[in-house]
């Protein structure tokens, strides 16, 4: 078996893999979409909202499943971890201040030795 042919089945395998995770999308999408539908005709049926409203609700809950929102890379710049900051100090009794300002130490050197980890 040469490289070409491993290059080949490679190829053959990655379209096959997203022919697949098309199908299974579409599939989701129907049930998606039968599901908000019957969740807009009870809601119909209860008079509140109307044909129209309804419509506009399942087209919406469709259209949110094909598009989800993207998460904006510009939100968090830097390439630093996100720093964790502990608001509530409310102890638990098995939890003396040592302890919490042990594991404040703790994780300041966790987060020095990923910054270490990240430069090399």
């Amino acid at each position: 078996m040469g490289l070409g042919d491993i290059v080949q089945k490679a190829m053959y395998l990655g379209v096959g893999l997203a022919s697949l995770a098309g199908e299974k999308a579409t599939e989701k999408l129907a049930e998606l979409r039968s599901q908000a539908q019957k969740l807009a005709d009870e809601m119909v049926a209860r008079g509140e909202m109307n044909t129209e409203e309804a419509r506009r609700f399942v087209d919406e809950m469709v259209n949110k499943a094909q598009n989800p929102p993207v998460e904006s890379s510009s939100s968090n710049p830097s390439a630093e971890p996100r720093k964790i900051e502990i608001l509530d100090e409310d102890e638990s009794e098995s939890q003396t201040p040592n302890d919490v300002d042990e594991m404040r130490r703790r994780v300041e050197e966790l987060q020095e030795e990923l910054k270490h980890l990240r430069n090399n």
